[in-house]
């Protein structure tokens, strides 16, 4: 098992990853009243909230899939971490730029965990790129 993932660093920084990904997920599908009054965003961002939520369930069923049920493990999986990877950059650059601009989707209540949340999911998904390149760039 941690031979497949070039080691227990790269192991754990996938389940960190990962976790993480499905806190969200859970927050955003089972939470979803909590999650939006907590960042004062009101009822009318529930759907989009369960929405945004559905896609991290994805890419977690999808990471145990690759990472501890695929016979071939993480061998040639480059598409789904270069995905990942982007996904999170994109979050963390329309972060940054929502933060700056200040105008729309922003309030009393929001916080710099939409830029520091996808920043470091941005890293981490990267060195998973960089330390798992020997097996997913097959």
């Amino acid at each position: 098992m941690i031979d497949k993932f070039n080691g227990i660093i790269y192991l754990l920084i996938f389940l960190v990853h990962f976790i993480a990904y499905a806190v969200y997920a859970y927050r955003c599908l089972f939470m979803t009243k909590k999650f939006v009054d907590q960042y004062g965003m009101g009822d009318g961002a529930a759907i989009m909230t369960r929405f945004f939520g559905s896609i991290f369930v994805g890419s977690v069923l999808m990471a145990i899939y690759v990472g501890f049920v695929r016979s071939g493990g993480i061998e040639n999986t480059w598409a789904f971490f270069n995905l990942i990877f982007l996904q999170n950059a994109a979050a963390f650059i329309f972060a940054i730029w929502s933060h700056k601009k200040g105008n729309l989707g922003t309030n009393e209540k929001t916080s710099v965990e939409g830029i520091i949340a996808p920043g470091l999911l941005t890293i981490l998904s990267a060195i998973l790129c960089y330390g798992l390149s020997d097996k997913i760039y097959i």
